[in-house]
């Protein structure tokens, strides 16, 4: 399984366009990858070929695109990550950016949990719980914790 059967299985079940499936799933990714500790993310991306490049795509590190508007949102965002450093300033851009995305908390949560299972799938339950389970307070957000 790829991350594109995993984009697939997700638009369907949550009932999100491709486009808008791939940003979800990407920005997931992309919050796991900068938040997960160790081995255990290395491993979990090496068992789903294309997440790491996907995860990159949709950067929640990269920096908001010039003249994107911002305003306090984008403002609160960079003092917290300040504050709190890289690790809970992934987590906050990543739920930005899954709340700018148009969806409604349910929707995030259908694909957060579809997400969830195939990843089992592809990288097996303990390993998913393991990187899940070192950033729990996305696990809360996605409505598994």
């Amino acid at each position: 399984m790829d991350v594109q059967d995993i984009v697939n299985t997700v638009s369907q079940k949550a009932g999100l366009d491709q486009a808008t499936t791939e940003k979800v799933v990407g920005t997931i990714f992309s919050v796991l990858e900068h938040e997960a500790e160790g081995t255990s993310a290395s491993s979990f991306f090496a068992k789903i070929p294309g997440a790491d490049a996907l995860a990159q795509k949709y950067d929640v590190m990269a920096a908001a695109p010039a003249g994107g508007g911002g305003g306090f949102l984008s403002s609160l965002q960079g003092a917290l990550g300040g504050v709190l450093g890289e690790k809970a300033g992934a987590l906050v851009n990543g739920l930005a950016a899954l709340k700018a995305s148009g969806l409604d908390l349910a929707q995030i949560q259908k694909a957060g949990e579809t997400l969830v299972q195939q990843a089992e799938a592809a990288a097996g339950p303990d390993l998913t719980n393991q990187v899940l389970g070192s950033v729990p307070s996305l696990k809360s957000h996605l409505g598994l914790g």
